[in-house]
């Protein structure tokens, strides 16, 4: 009985994935080749500390797929999150959500039962968001208006504090800060560059030192340490053509260390919680629905890298879904979970350091379809 149990421990992990895991799933994507009709745009609480992950709670609140997968930031000791929304739903013209401005906050004191608390306006097609460590202050990347919106956090209550002109034509998709709070990094699709910005209190304004990484940088990361900051880069190199890349900026120098190609539309790069390593989520050019004649021919891809100091290695791979969107590692770094906007689902992939391996009987699946995922230590 004893060997039995001890087994069951080692194959199905419990407190060593405590913490919970939000999913910001999108109702309005209404796509032509699928008959599957207006959902409701929804949060949903994933509790990480039983293997499978289940769905414990839920909160219908404006969220959006199409935008940043970093448009959820989870608050220190998940107490609360911030949600964007980039688009909402149009009766007249269903097929073609119209720009949003929400910023929405919502309380997790009873995960099973997370609660709307505020909502706040950006500018048009809100994005990536950022807390910094202190909990006092919020960034919001708009793509619609070339800014980073900024407000005070005081508890679980946004202030609008003024924002950040990144010059016409910037449409930033992203934003995160440093770790020490005195910078942060703005992802600026228009402008194919990642531009720093520096934090006096509440005062954020452009330092001038600039990055280009590539065609249409999306979102970006930053190792534990501080010293790295990855990002994605839908439309590749810079100096000639090539399919995504993934980048490394030396954040001491200010330097690009690394500019590497990836493949087909990488939409989404995570690093796990010890910063070891990241995953990278490949669209891949799969198809978004079923009717397509490439759909069972081609899916997304999750590819697993070490992190180095400038440097990122392959490790692992495995086949995803269609449409692929958000990833997010669990607390201990042992499992990835992946979102499918096709299929509605979240997929759930084992690593052991070497392999990856997607375990089928624990998808999660959804009403709407999910578009970013998030940790407190996904930001």
């Amino acid at each position: 009985m004893r060997s039995t149990a001890l087994a069951a421990l080692l194959l199905f992990p419990t407190a060593a994935n405590a913490g919970l895991m939000l999913s910001a799933n999108d109702g309005k994507q209404i796509v032509k080749g699928d008959p599957t009709p207006r959902t409701p745009d929804s949060v949903d609480v994933l509790d990480m500390g039983h293997y499978p992950p289940r769905a414990i709670g839920s909160v219908h609140i404006p969220a959006a797929m199409i935008g940043s997968p970093n448009a959820i930031a989870v608050g220190k000791g998940e107490k609360f999150a911030i949600i964007t929304a980039a688009q909402k739903y149009v009766d007249a013209d269903p097929e073609n959500p119209a720009p949003d401005d929400k910023v929405t906050v919502i309380d997790l004191a009873d995960p099973a039962h997370p609660r709307f608390l505020q909502t706040v306006h950006a500018g048009p097609t809100p994005g990536g968001i950022t807390i910094n460590r202190a909990g006092t202050l919020v960034l919001v990347a708009s793509k619609g208006d070339d800014a980073i919106h900024v407000f005070t956090l005081s508890g679980k209550h946004l202030t609008p504090a003024g924002k950040v002109d990144l010059g016409k034509g910037a449409a930033p998709t992203d934003v995160v800060f440093a770790l020490d709070g005195r910078k942060a990094y703005a992802v600026a699709w228009g402008a194919n560059r990642v531009m720093e910005l520096v934090i006096d209190g509440t005062h954020v304004m452009r330092s001038g030192r600039d990055v280009a990484t590539g065609i249409n940088p999306y979102g970006a990361t930053i190792t534990p340490d501080g010293n790295w900051l990855l990002n994605t880069n839908v439309g590749g190199a810079l100096d000639k053509k090539t399919s995504g890349t993934l980048t490394m900026i030396d954040l001491k120098t200010g330097r690009l260390a690394l500019n590497q190609e990836v493949g087909k539309v990488p939409e989404h790069v995570a690093l796990s919680p010890d910063g070891r390593h990241a995953a990278l989520v490949l669209a891949n050019g799969a198809a978004t629905v079923k009717s397509d004649p490439k759909y069972d021919g081609l899916v997304g891809i999750i590819r697993i890298y070490a992190v180095g100091p400038g440097t990122l290695t392959p490790v692992a791979q495995a086949d995803s879904c269609h449409w692929a969107q958000g990833l997010a590692w669990s607390d201990d770094g042992s499992l990835v979970l992946q979102q499918c906007a096709a299929e509605r689902a979240i997929q759930l992939f084992r690593f052991d350091g070497s392999s990856l391996k997607r375990d089928d009987s624990a998808t999660l699946t959804f009403v709407s379809r999910p578009g970013s995922l998030s940790t407190q230590h996904s930001r």
